[in-house]
């Protein structure tokens, strides 16, 4: 590798988030501020919340049942023409 070009490399980062936590990690800035972190995140916390505001699950689910109850059309075979 070529000597010079790589940025310094700094083993113990400090990472603050904005719940006031924080914590160690190697990066190449000595210093990072995060908004969420895995301490506050709704994900990892179990908080998380789907929105639906369109509806869409249950326009979705409206539509297999119609599909699942509709009878099925039965394609008639092509009959290629001469020429």
């Amino acid at each position: 590798m070529k000597t010079g070009i790589h940025p310094k490399y700094f083993e113990k980062a400090k990472v603050t988030c904005a719940c006031k936590q924080e914590f160690e990690v190697g990066s190449t800035q000595a210093e990072l501020k995060v908004e969420i972190c895995s301490n506050c995140h709704p994900f990892y916390t179990g908080k998380e919340k789907l929105i639906d505001t369109a509806g869409k699950v249950e326009k979705f689910k409206a539509r297999r049942e119609k599909a699942a109850t509709a009878p099925k059309a039965v394609k008639k075979p092509r009959v290629k023409k001469k020429k």
